[in-house]
Order: C-alpha cells, then structure tokens, then sequence
C-alpha cells in the first residue's frame, strides 16, 4: 500500500513542476496511410504542446478558485455569494488569455469550451426536466426505506445518468425525510447516487461515456464494473443505516398516519428526459451524418447541445406546475454550478495539461501501473472534473504502450484485452477511480454541487467545502476506496 500512495504522491507532484516534458508517443507503430496521417498529426500536436507547455505556477488560478469556494461561504459569506460570479469569470478568463496571447495556444481554450457547453447543456437540461416531476412519498421514514431509495436511485443512475437520478429523487428523499433530514442524508445520497451508482453504462456518468465515445465498447463498464459497484454500495448502505438508526429526531410520529403510496405529478417530463438521453448518443465523431463544426481537423457536437438546451426551455414552458410549485423548483442551483464551473474548466487546463504531458513522457510512463492509475485518477477526479481526469489518464496509460487515444481502434483492443500488457485492469482502475472518488467533494462531480444547493435552497444546513472533506469523505468515504483498491487492485 505504501509504495503505491508513494508512486501517487510523486506522480502528481513532478507533473505539478514539470515544464516540458518529453512525448512517449515517438515510438508509436506505423499502420495504414490514414491511420499514419492520423498519428503523425497527432504527433504534431504534442510536439506543439511541448513547445507551448505552460508553467507550473499557472496553476495558481485553480488553486486560488478551489481555495474560494471552500472559505467564501465560511468567512465571507455575503461577498462570495455575491460576487462568485465574477470572480470565476474573472480567474478562467486570466487563464484563457495567458493561453491565447502568451503560449499562443488555442487548442487548449476551445476544447475546454467545447467541454463546459456540453456539461452545462446536460446537466441544465438534466435539472430542468426533472424538477418537472414530483414524487411523493407517503411512507414513514425509516432506515430500510432511505436504504432501498438510495439502492433504488444507484441503479436508476445507469438509466438516465448520475445528474438526472440526482435530480429526479433529491427532493422526494429530502420531503421522505422532512422530519428527521440533516446534512448526512445529502452526503450519502451524493455519494451513493450521485457518483458511485452511475458506474455501470457510459450514461451513468460523464467519465464513462467520454470513454466510450473514445472506442470502449457499451456494456464493458457493466461487465468489468459491476462487482466493485456492488461491493461498495453495500458497504455505504450499511453504514448510512447505522447513522440512520440512531437519528432520533422527531421518529416515529404516532399521530401521523401513512397511506404507504407513492405519488408523480408531471409525468410527461419523463418523455422530455429520454429525449435528453437519446441525444446524448448524436456525436459526430461517432455517428458520420451528424451535423458538426469542424475545427483544426476535429468534428465538435452542436446538434445534441441544442436539442437538450431546447428541452430545457421546453420541458419548464409546459411543466406541470403543481409539480414545480411542490418542488419549490428554482434556477440558482444551476445558475451557481453554470458560474462555479467556468472557473473550473477555465482554470484547470493547466493542471490537466502538465498531467497528462508528464503521464506520456518516458518518465511518466515509467510510473504507470493500474495501482498508480488508480490513485492518480481518483485524487485528481476528486478535485478536478472527474471527466477530463478520466481522459487524461487513459490517453496516458495507452501512450505509455504506444497506443493512440485518436485511435478508436487501440482504444477497443486496450478495453478487450490481449494486445496491450495489463490493459483491462489499467482501464477498469481508471473507469472505478473516476467514478467513485468524484464523490470526495462538491466538485468532483458536477451533481455534487446541484444536490448541495438543492438541499440548502429548503434550509438544510450543509458542511462546507473541507467540513465535507473532513467530516465525511475521509472518515467514511476514503477507508471504503482504501477497500476498493486492496480488494479489486492492490495485490494484481
């Protein structure tokens, strides 16, 4: 255990100093013409990446964003609330001019865009749709019941994704609870359906279907996943319910009868969210008919983002509004994740990039086995974006065997196995890290911080930024990953 949390501690910190490290992809096999024209421009881009490298102190951005989240509503409560919209805009854009005017590097800015559209497009229309729809549960709130709705709400999330089981039974398992809720109830519920339930298909969570788009076929993440999912899942259950089982605030009310039914008001926005679902498979570089804008020799999605922000207007327009009205249904959840998350995606370029040029340099690819993959991923997927995390690290790890991650075809043969050394276990600690260690703070995964707005926007009162952290993530959350790793990857 030691020497693989050693190999992850200095993995990150000789990425986070690394200025220009050398490309491992200098050795990558010749194939056919296209494939080769395909490579060699590849090869192109990373030599240019390495002349464009940025320092290490540009990360100071990030760091000081990540910094304000966590201390604004500790300290300066009033004007962070105020003006964290501005303060995000303002530090993504120092970042993006510093990469445009300085290392004359447009690359990283537009694919950085290119991804903040697409999550903000899901996770707007996401939100919408389903605070269409109420659900309401006349049961009494016992342990076995949350037990059962956040199982229930695991296995949902591989249906419509980790953001829209997030948003569609946040609400029903905060009024399930309105008599006993507090802060424990939303932690295990971020960690259970929002992050590690959405580990099975690549609509579960973003990391994952990115994957897929890249050349991992559909049901590997079931077939590979679906174990550890299992093992995890219980193990929150089990501790949820011994918290729950001592929480005896207002429990069992004598005078208050249940008719043990289930309600739904709004029922047609479930059509509205398949709708969304569907579009999620309309990608150009998967799918050749579909429209796209063509940049720098790549093909970026509009067709879906437009579909899923044209359902998000349509799908409030003619809302139910009993259902928005019971849901006290409200746009700063989102407008909050819209503004945290262009400071993150503008800010963490940087640090993405000196990750992922260390991981393919020959040095990097030195340190990549699936017990550093595993780490590696998961811290950063806990502080960065998971999704770009999971990228970074996949394009590293078939890099340091000569694979291409442009390469539909050597991503296929590294998530099937027997062409590349060790590949299913390096790909599975990297598809399980992403996923389960997004659940380690509030923006590890972009449904974290809508259920912590949700629940503060009904008067639960929420730990902060590191109150998370050090309250929940690393007394509960981090010896259950620990498990994970010794169970499914230490000895291997």
């Amino acid at each position: 255990m030691s020497r693989a949390l050693l190999y992850c501690i200095v993995f990150i910190v000789l990425n986070l100093t690394a200025i220009s490290p050398v490309s491992a992809l200098d050795n990558l096999p010749q194939q056919h013409d296209q494939e080769t024209v395909v490579q060699d421009q590849f090869h192109g881009d990373e030599i240019e990446a390495e002349h464009h490298a940025p320092p290490g102190w540009t990360v100071i951005p990030f760091v000081l964003l990540l910094l304000m989240i966590a201390t604004g509503p500790l300290f300066y409560e009033h004007f962070w609330h105020k003006n964290y919209p501005k303060i995000a805009v303002a530090l993504a854009l120092l970042v993006v001019i510093y990469y445009l005017f300085v290392l004359h590097n447009t690359h990283g800015p537009v694919h950085a865009l290119a991804e903040y559209v697409q999550f903000i497009a899901l996770l707007a229309s996401l939100y919408i749709a389903s605070g269409g729809i109420m659900i309401d549960i006349d049961k009494k709130a016992t342990p076995l019941a949350n037990v059962l709705l956040l199982l229930a709400g695991a296995v949902v999330s591989n249906l419509i994704g980790t953001t829209g089981a997030s948003m569609l039974l946040i609400r029903p398992f905060i009024r399930l609870n309105k008599t006993r809720i507090k802060a424990y109830h939303i932690i295990f519920f971020i960690f259970a359906v929002s992050n590690i339930g959405g580990s099975l298909t690549p609509i579960g969570d973003p990391p994952l279907f990115l994957g897929f788009l890249k050349g991992v076929p559909f049901f590997w993440t079931l077939e590979h996943n679906i174990i550890p999912w299992a093992f995890a899942l219980l193990i929150l259950v089990v501790i949820f319910y011994l918290f729950d089982v001592r929480n005896k605030q207002n429990f069992g009310e004598d005078d208050v009868e249940y008719s043990n039914s289930i309600s739904l008001i709004g029922s047609r926005n479930f059509l509205w969210l398949l709708v969304i679902i569907g579009s999620v498979f309309l990608d150009p570089n998967v799918i050749e008919w579909v429209p796209a804008i063509h940049y720098d020799g790549q093909k970026f999605s509009f067709v879906r983002e437009v579909i899923m922000f044209s359902v998000a207007y349509f799908s409030f327009r003619f809302a139910d509004k009993k259902a928005i009205q019971g849901n006290e249904f409200s746009f700063e959840p989102i407008r909050e994740v819209a503004f945290i998350f262009i400071g993150i995606f503008g800010t963490m370029m940087p640090a993405l990039e000196l990750v992922g040029n260390f991981a393919a340099s020959p040095e990097g690819s030195k340190l990549i086995t699936h017990n550093t993959l595993y780490w590696g991923t998961g811290i950063l997927s806990g502080f960065l974006d998971n999704a770009p995390t999971y990228i970074n690290f996949l394009t590293a790890a078939l890099a340091s065997q000569n694979g291409n991650i442009n390469l539909i075809a050597d991503v296929a043969a590294f998530a099937n196995g027997g062409t590349f050394h060790d590949s299913v276990l390096d790909l599975k600690a990297i598809s399980i890290a992403a996923v389960f260690f997004g659940a380690f703070t509030y923006i590890g995964n972009g449904p974290n911080f809508m259920v912590k707005s949700i629940a503060e926007q009904v008067g639960i009162k929420m730990p902060s930024f590191f109150g998370y952290i050090i309250r929940f993530s690393i007394p509960f959350l981090l010896p259950l990953l620990i498990l994970v790793w010794l169970v499914f990857f230490a000895f291997l």
